[in-house]
Order: C-alpha cells, then structure tokens, then sequence
C-alpha cells in the first residue's frame, strides 16, 4: 500500500513505476518480440471446449494482415463499429484497427434494433463488423433492417467469414504512425440511470491503465487469464485483453458466461486470475457449490461494477482460497480508478475499493460547494490524469457536466476517503435515497442485507412518497428455496442498522434488468414499482 497521511479528501498521484506513451500496436509487437512462443489466446466457445489458439507471433502477424486489410476499405481515423459475442475475431479487430489508427465502436451483442441504431448514428460509424446471430438474436437481418436509414454506414461484413474479414485489394500500404493519445474506441456507457453515451478512449489511457491494474493483482508472463467479461466493455477489452498482452500471459476468452462451464475450465486449464462483477462471483460461487472442482491454481479472484458485499468477499475467498480484490472504476476513466493490495486487511477488501492507481488523482469534493471534502466525509468521487476519457463523442454538454474546468472527471458516485487514501463507495449521486430530509446509502443497507443467510443479491432503491419524499425499496434474490418473512428481514436490517435505514418496501425477485457489463438497473426497477408490476411483503 501506498503509505500517506492525508488531511483533506484529496489523494496525490503517486508516480511508481512507469507510465509508458504506447500504443496497442506497440505493446503486441513487444509481446510477440519477447515471447513469440508463448500462448497468448485460446478460445472457449459455447461448447465448452477449448478450441482455437494463437501465439503472439501468431497473433501480431494476423492483426498486421488484419490491419492491412482494413486501411484497404478505411482511412486512418475512421470509426468502424464492432457487434459481436467474446470470439477470437473481436480480438484480431480490435488488434488490427489499433493497427490501422482506426477506432472501434464497441457494441452490445444484446442490442435490439432501435439501440444498434442510435449507436451507429450517434458514432457515424462507417461499416459494421459482425455476428450472423447470437443467442437467438438475428444481428444481421436486424442490422440489414437499419442501415437502410443509416447513410453513413456503407457496408456490413461478417467477421467470422475470414474470406471476407480479411479480403482486401492486394496493395501493401505502411501502417500509419498511431500517436498514444489518439482515440482508439467508443464504448457507450451501460446506462444505468439512463440512456448510454460514447466515452471517447485512447490508447495511453486503456494500455496504461490495463498494465497497472493486472500488475496490482499480480499476474506475471506465462499465467492465464480466463476472460468471461464482456469484450464491449473495458472489462473485456481493455483490463483482461490488454492487460494480458502488456503482461505477456495467456488469455482464455469465454464466448459465454456459464457459471458450471467456468469453474471446470479453471482446474482444467489452471486458471490463475480473473475478473467478475457480483453477479458473476455469486454465479461461480453457487456452480462450486453445487459440483466442487479443484480451483487451487487461481491466486487472484478480481471483483468490480458494483460495490461488492462484505459477505460475498468472505465466501470468495473460502471458495477460491485466493486474494480477492475489489477495483473501483468507469468506461469513461479507462476503467480503473482505485484497486486494493492483494495484501489489505480483511477489513479494508471488505469496507473499501482501496487506493487510487498510479499517476491517478483521486479527490471526494463536496457536489453543493465543488470543495474538497473532509476526511471521512460523503462526497463526489473525482479523479485526474492519463485515465480520464477524451470525451463524450458529439456530445459537448455531457462532457462539460462530468469534466470540469480543473479537469476533475466527476463520477457521480458518492464515496468517502479516510486519511491512508483508502477509498468507500456510498452510492451513486442519483441513487441516493432522501427520506424525510436525511440522506441514505443504497449500499449500506445492501451490505447488511447480504449477510442474511437466505439472501443471494439485494437492490436497495429509493421510491417516491408523499409523507417522506422517498422511501426505502429493498429487492431481494433467494439463495435457494428459503423465503424470509417481513418481519425477519426488518429484524435482521434493524440488528445492523438504525430505524431509519430499514427498508419500507421489500419484494422478491427472480432475475434483475441488467446492464449489459452485469450491473443492475436500479432505475428500471423502480419505474417498474411504480407501474405496479411487482407485489411487496
């Protein structure tokens, strides 16, 4: 740990180690020039079974194959949008457009069409790279339906069809010189309390960032990494993609998220690290206690995109019998603000999402004064530096609210910093419940709530009322067939929490509206509250 005594909310980077001005194309031809036999991406498709690996030197020589065929349909600064599962292609474009100094704009395979349109308009995005279909969702004749009012989209080109992928008109072209704080991607933010945005990020940002944070969970060349996260989201991308390529181990990409299917994978490929939203850990701490596997190898377990419940940090790391650290981010900061030490106390992994990353400023200021905060007071969590985002594309309004004049990218999350620079999510800025004029913290009352044996997830959510402003909405997902009463739920809140914490309002649940990272959407679950779709206690 960093070892500060600060007295103000106000962490000062810290300048260990490097912060290197390379690109993506600089990091895979140091990989493949270092470690050209080493193993750097297997792919694990729907069935389960490894299948297709790469070297690095396999790896670098299909991206340049790659990237030449892309500057024969692009121009250096072209966007070209990206709408696929986790398979090796999304790997090899998003290599060989970094290559060609074109930006990806990533897309959720989920998408239906009026969300695939916005983004395509939104990003003016001139060709789509996709998927024929995935999980029953028929991409390409919905993407053939929206283009015909898209004009700047001028072609769509399935990437699993390698003839077309990689066709381009025979004529070698030198690559173009990519500088580091040229934009690289659009990933649009997951929009849990709204409709999404295109944060615009550059490759010192998301090379930097992704090196930083797999050298804080310790991974080292050689180890491997199992990536179910996303690959349209930073998690996927940038921390597990990039982040092993700058480490120079393998990466194990995960076509699905499949609980039962993961933790076999981990004994049989001998996993090491990995990251996960709750989510994602309660689903693997349930398949590996339905059917044990030896999960010996993993020596870092990493959880983030939510606050994480003390209680699933215990069971974590009994199950795993590795570190689990808990890292702090956005889309918009590349995506890792703070992380913990795989050597913090219990306390600290379970009651924060530890210190800032190097060469990052991170300060809680006052949302009412713009000021920053006292120690250990509830504020704004800010951060500064290489990480932040360019901006929101086409969007100067948007980005003008969430960086300031002094370059502070405020989060719009509520949090607190005690005077190690250790750092508490409280909630989202939007998310905090007002009742009867005191302000309450989802997350605490989620925290308390989890530790109750029968209880796998908690939504603490704030509803409208007339007496109180807002009341306390607490939903729950069962851990198994055990139901709680009303009265058992308050008493247990109320053995950890004073009176007014306890939830008004308690429903069951049997799934959650997600975002597509994992992340549930507090915003839809009250809007479908107050249009009456669920029945309370």
């Amino acid at each position: 740990m960093y070892d500060v005594t600060l007295t103000e909310s106000y962490f000062p980077a810290q300048e260990d180690g490097k912060l290197t001005d390379k690109t993506i194309g600089d990091i895979l031809r140091d990989a493949a020039a270092s470690s050209p036999n080493t193993l750097a991406l297997k792919e694990l498709p729907i069935s389960g079974v490894i299948d297709r690996t790469w070297t690095y030197d396999e790896l670098l020589t299909d991206a340049e194959k790659l990237a030449q065929a892309l500057l024969s349909r692009h121009r250096p600064g072209d966007r070209i949008a990206l709408w696929a599962p986790n398979i090796p292609e999304w790997v090899l474009i998003e290599l060989g457009a970094a290559l060609a100094g074109l930006t990806i704009v990533t897309v959720n395979p989920s998408y239906q069409p009026s969300e695939l349109k916005y983004v395509l308009e939104q990003s003016q995005a001139a060709t789509l790279y996709l998927v024929e279909e995935y999980r029953g969702n028929p991409m390409a004749e919905n993407a053939r339906s929206v283009i015909v009012d898209l004009p700047n989209v001028t072609a769509l080109i399935d990437i699993e069809d390698h003839d077309a992928l990689f066709d381009w008109d025979g004529e070698t072209r030198q690559l173009p010189e990519v500088k580091p704080g040229d934009p690289v991607q659009i990933q649009y933010t997951s929009g849990t309390t709204g409709f999404p945005k295109g944060a615009v990020l550059h490759h010192r940002g998301i090379v930097n960032n992704s090196r930083q944070t797999l050298e804080r969970l310790g991974m080292g060349p050689g180890d491997v990494y199992l990536n179910f996260m996303p690959m349209f989201h930073t998690g996927g991308c940038a921390v597990a993609c990039l982040g092993s390529i700058n480490q120079q181990g393998t990466m194990i990409i995960a076509a699905l998220f499949d609980p039962n299917v993961m933790i076999q994978i981990i004994e049989q490929e001998k996993v090491n690290v990995f990251l996960g939203v709750p989510t994602m850990i309660i689903g693997l701490l349930e398949a590996q206690q339905t059917h044990a596997h030896d999960l010996s190898s993993v020596y870092t377990v990493c959880s983030g995109g939510s606050m994480v419940p003390p209680e699933i940090v215990r069971r974590a790391k009994a199950a795993f019998g590795a570190n689990l650290q808990i890292i702090y981010g956005q889309t918009e900061t590349s995506p890792v603000i703070t992380c913990v030490w795989e050597n913090d106390t219990l306390e600290d992994i379970t009651g924060s999402v530890g210190q800032p990353m190097p060469y990052v400023e991170v300060a809680i200021i006052d949302p009412k004064t713009n000021k920053i905060a006292p120690i250990d007071t509830v504020g704004e969590i800010c951060s500064r530096g290489y990480l932040n985002m360019i901006e929101y594309n086409d969007n100067p309004k948007a980005t003008a609210e969430t960086i300031d004049k002094e370059g502070w990218l405020h989060t719009g999350d509520l949090g607190t910093m005690d005077a190690r620079g250790y750092v508490r999510v409280t909630g989202r800025v939007k998310e905090m419940i007002i009742r009867g004029g005191e302000n309450l913290f989802p997350a605490e009352i989620e925290n308390a709530m989890q530790e109750h044996r029968a209880l796998a997830e908690i939504a603490v959510v704030g509803i409208p009322d007339d007496k109180w402003g807002e009341v306390v909405a607490c939903f729950m997902r069962r851990a198994g067939h055990e139901t709680p009463e009303r009265d058992e739920l308050i008493a247990h809140c109320r053995e950890r929490l004073s009176p007014q914490k306890t939830p008004t309002i308690w429903i069951y649940v049997d799934d959650w509206p997600l975002t597509g990272s994992g992340k549930i959407q507090k915003f839809v679950l009250r809007d479908q509250f107050m249009e009456g779709q669920f029945a309370p206690l």
